[in-house]
């Protein structure tokens, strides 16, 4: 089985590089500004803007199986367009594809949003993801669209790059105690993903942790299993603040669970000392 994944130099992509090799696929990956460091895949350079360079791409891998994982921020051309063409190019050449979303695709007001609630996205970055997802689904019917939440490594992300920061007193700013969030564990994630892709499923999927933390909280027990003092993380309150988004967004996976051999950990237990 041949496996593309797009976006393969990011996070998420090393750590679906990782599982996909180990599993025994046969695993090409995209990059955007420069290679990963995994050496067992073929790496091809991917502007998502280029419908030409999707289409090279496709021709010169022939994957069986396509996972987006790519991240182009609030860039329309890159996180709206870009996986509408994946999409078409996909349909094309008859490959199953699965597209990662995310919860910035709804607004906070329902609070617990299941796999049949419909984006209301409040940010530019939010409304980029839910156009990506309708023009998927328009496109190729049979794809897998999957919406995750905060994705937590072991000290590699992003978020936990900041507790360790502000921990540290080299970068300002605070972790606010209103804006929650369900965090997922990208071996978790890449894991669930890997079992969508090589299964039959379509649709929407959930693929967020079991637990609702704050982003408070989720410092704290980062900084609890690393070894920080978290009593110097500094809290405070998004609704004060003049950032936009979401307060309050908690992906419930349970049906998507049900379907899964993979356990979505909670960050309560992914993050427990010594776990």
């Amino acid at each position: 089985m041949k496996l593309l994944i797009i976006g393969g130099s990011g996070f998420l992509g090393a750590e679906l590089i990782r599982q996909a090799v180990a599993g025994g696929h046969t695993t090409a990956a995209t990059y955007a500004t420069r290679p990963g460091s995994a050496s067992e895949v073929d790496w091809y350079p991917l502007d998502l803007r280029s419908t030409r360079d999707v289409e090279a791409v496709m021709a010169d891998v022939g994957p069986h199986l396509v996972v987006n994982a790519s991240s182009g921020g609030a860039d329309w051309a890159v996180t709206a367009e870009g996986p509408l063409r994946l999409a078409i190019a996909t349909a094309k050449y008859g490959c199953r594809l699965v597209h990662v979303s995310s919860d910035a695709v709804f607004s906070g007001t329902r609070v617990h949003y299941d796999e049949p609630c419909l984006p209301d996205p409040v940010t530019p970055y939010g409304a980029a993801k839910a156009a990506a997802e309708t023009g998927v689904r328009l496109t190729h019917p049979d794809a897998v669209i999957a919406r995750t939440s905060l994705i937590i490594g072991d000290r590699r992300s992003t978020h936990e790059r900041m507790v360790h920061d502000l921990a540290a007193d080299t970068r300002s700013g605070v972790l606010f105690t209103d804006d929650i969030r369900c965090p997922v564990h990208v071996a978790d994630l890449a894991a669930a993903l890997l079992e969508l892709a090589c299964g039959e499923a379509n649709g929407v999927h959930h693929l967020a942790g079991a637990d609702a933390v704050s982003r408070h909280e989720l410092g704290i027990l980062i900084a609890k299993r690393d070894g920080l003092d978290a009593s110097r993380l500094p809290a405070g309150l998004r609704a004060d603040s003049e950032l936009p988004g979401a307060l309050d967004v908690r992906l419930d996976s349970r049906t998507t669970q049900r379907k899964l051999h993979t356990t979505l950990r909670g960050a309560r237990q992914f993050l427990a000392l010594g776990a």
